[in-house]
């Protein structure tokens, strides 16, 4: 066991006194060591659940023969945090967790570990923590938040923000704001559509490294302590049998997981994690691996944002296995191994279909014929960037081409003024630049901005590019990790009031008339944001969007870039 290098010999005395204390005695330290790593916290409902839940997996672990060892780091709840110079620390925290998970287990010589994460960061913090150190582990997610009720209606966060901008606009009084505000949330739980928390959930099913049905149930749910408990035997199975997450992780289970993102038009966001998650893992993917699973997989759950349902009727109508089952039939998945040691059809085959419900159809009658993002280059994005293909038009289609002059701002704060203010026209691209990973620091999103034009009908008449991100929760004609970003030069930095972009997610170009050779010579790096701390030290050792953003000292994996894209500087 690797924990016999702090438990045996004479030697380890010190050691094996100090576990004492914690109430281990002989039988305890003569078994397996096993972390239960959570990201606990009463800031925010999304990781309210993980103490409670902590707590069983350890009686699953003990129950399977292991000791137990629990370890707590940090969240940030973008919710909270999102418009807020804190919305800078959210990238920059998935980092941290990860590199927190791993200096917690290797510095106590742990044998295998449990994860238990709840909103965005969280996710993919502990996918990168498993696939980095290699052990025998297991992950779930804390499970999504019930939707709130207003006026007999379901509503989510996403409703509250889009209030803010009715409410800006005059559309509402501040008695009606309130009460949104009041009745969207409902308890402990991530945010309930097919945002970035249950998008990366999903994910973490796809990549084989969360059994088959567990994130689906929701967070208050009863049957939530019983899955925990499942998952503390399930990672001394892991064990035993000596399965780890990069045995696991592959292209086929990263494309897998690409796909069932485009079907459920999850969270971009899931782009930016995923290429973190391959680079821990040390497989080859880029971020031109995305465009077939997108363009060759229909958007076929009806889930916020775009669409109807929560995840909570998602998991009523058969969850993530019912998402699987229809692309398998499909034939639009790859078989491919699981954490329980089964393979994904195998797993998906082994549960019912729930008989009738309309969360999520069938492949051959989809809410869209593509998937619910497109990469797109250009002589504004040379290394790439992300285009949310917005919602559906009457033949069930999304908007696909969008051209109009550049309104520029130099941050999200002064975005989201010109919006609340009126300044903003119809027709006009939205430039919001120096919000990268660098240049943010941090790449923060951009929910604020994007629901304030929602919420003052603005949604389907401009177009917003960014090279920082967007929340799941966000929908509308959306251009995000623009690479490389304005803080390094990328042509971003270039555009200026007026400019003509055009975007066209069928051609997968963005590009500007303007000539952006000719302003080249007249721009300088701006001073940096921050001077000193976390931020200034994300901000040197980033790297680009179009490479998961990580802060990792290695070489990024090759990017595939198409033949055709012309890029012109």
């Amino acid at each position: 066991m690797r924990s016999d290098l702090i438990k045996l010999g004479p030697d380890r005395a010190p050691a094996r006194a100090m576990l004492r204390a914690t109430g281990l005695d002989d039988a305890a330290l003569a078994k397996p060591l096993v972390a239960v790593v959570h990201t606990w916290s009463d800031v925010s409902p999304c990781n309210l659940n993980l103490r409670e839940l902590a707590r069983e997996a350890a009686a699953g672990i003990r129950a399977a023969g292991g000791t137990p060892v629990e370890f707590n780091t940090i969240a940030v709840t973008d919710g909270i945090a999102m418009g807020t110079p804190g919305m800078r620390y959210s990238l920059v925290s998935r980092e941290l967790i990860a590199d927190s998970i791993e200096t917690a287990v290797e510095g106590h010589c742990i044998d295998a570990m449990l994860l238990l994460c709840g909103c965005d960061k969280t996710i993919p913090a502990a996918a990168m923590a498993m696939a980095r150190l290699d052990i025998p582990a297991v992950v779930l997610y804390g499970g999504t938040i019930a939707h709130g009720l207003h006026r007999n209606t379901p509503i989510t966060i996403q409703q509250v923000f889009e209030a803010v901008g009715a409410h800006g606009a005059g559309q509402i009084d501040d008695a009606q704001l309130h009460a949104v505000e009041c009745a969207a949330c409902s308890g402990a739980g991530a945010c309930g559509g097919q945002f970035t928390a249950n998008t990366m959930a999903m994910v973490l099913t796809a990549l084989g490294l969360s059994p088959l049905g567990l994130n689906d149930i929701p967070a208050t749910h009863p049957d939530k302590p019983a899955a925990a408990r499942r998952c503390g035997e399930l990672v001394m199975q892991c064990l035993r049998e000596g399965r780890t997450p990069r045995a696991l992780i592959d292209r086929r289970a990263l494309g897998n997981a690409a796909r069932m993102v485009a079907a459920t038009a999850g969270s971009t966001n899931a782009v930016l994690h995923l290429l973190a998650i391959a680079r821990e893992a040390g497989v080859e993917w880029s971020l031109e691996d995305f465009q077939p699973a997108s363009a060759g997989t229909p958007v076929i759950a009806d889930l916020l944002p775009g669409g109807r349902y929560t995840a909570v009727e998602l998991f009523q109508a058969g969850g993530c296995a019912r998402v699987a089952q229809e692309l398998i039939d499909a034939g639009l998945l790859d078989d491919a191994p699981t954490v329980t040691g089964r393979s994904l059809f195998s797993e998906v085959a082994a549960l019912p279909r729930v008989a009738t419900q309309t969360v999520v159809h069938a492949v051959a009658t989809p809410l869209k014929p593509r998937g619910g993002y497109s990469i797109l280059y250009g002589n504004l994005a040379p290394d790439g960037c992300v285009l949310k293909i917005p919602g559906n038009d009457s033949a069930g289609h999304g908007a696909t081409r969008f051209s109009g002059r550049a309104h520029v701002f130099e941050s999200e704060e002064a975005a989201f003024a010109a919006v609340q203010e009126g300044r903003i026209d119809k027709g006009e691209v939205v430039v919001i630049r120096n919000e990268g990973p660098a240049g943010g620091p941090g790449m923060r999103e951009m929910l604020g901005v994007t629901a304030a034009l929602v919420g003052r009908g603005l949604g389907d008449d401009v177009a917003l590019i960014t090279d920082g991100r967007f929340s799941g929760a966000t929908h509308g004609f959306m251009v995000g990790h623009i690479a490389p970003e304005a803080a390094r030069g990328g042509p971003i930095a270039l555009l200026r009031d007026g400019d003509t972009i055009h975007i066209d997610a069928l051609a997968r170009r963005i590009d500007t008339d303007a000539d952006l050779a000719a302003r080249r010579a007249q721009w300088s790096a701006p001073a940096p944001k921050a001077t000193r701390g976390v931020l200034a030290k994300f901000a040197l050792l980033v790297g680009s969007a179009a490479d998961g953003a990580t802060t990792q000292p290695v070489s990024p994996a090759p990017r595939s870039v198409p033949s055709t894209q012309g890029v012109t500087a």
